[in-house]
């Protein structure tokens, strides 16, 4: 991992295996992802509503997030999946 990346961004081993997040948070690197291509968000929107994590951190985590966007969009639509499949055989909950 790039060393300026590396500053920003940690693996941690959570449920459904490792995550990429800002270092010392729980905000995921898809999460960031998420909010700034999909919601639109400026990294500074971003900073203003998470203002624990820095727009640096929020610089690397996009820098990652296209770093490995293949790995990273299979591992969300993966986790969306089985979110269905739960809903799916426990309704209502």
């Amino acid at each position: 991992m790039d060393t300026t990346i590396h500053e920003h961004i940690e693996i941690v081993e959570g449920a459904g295996g490792p995550k990429a997040v800002i270092k010392g948070h729980r905000i995921r690197v898809v999460n960031i992802a998420v909010w700034h291509e999909q919601r639109r968000m400026s990294p500074f929107e971003i900073v203003h509503e998470y203002p624990t994590i820095t727009v640096a951190d929020v610089y690397a985590a996009l820098a990652y997030y296209w770093d490995h966007r293949i790995e990273l969009e299979i591992k969300m639509a993966e986790d969306d999946l089985f979110v269905a499949e739960v809903m799916r055989q426990n309704p209502g909950w």
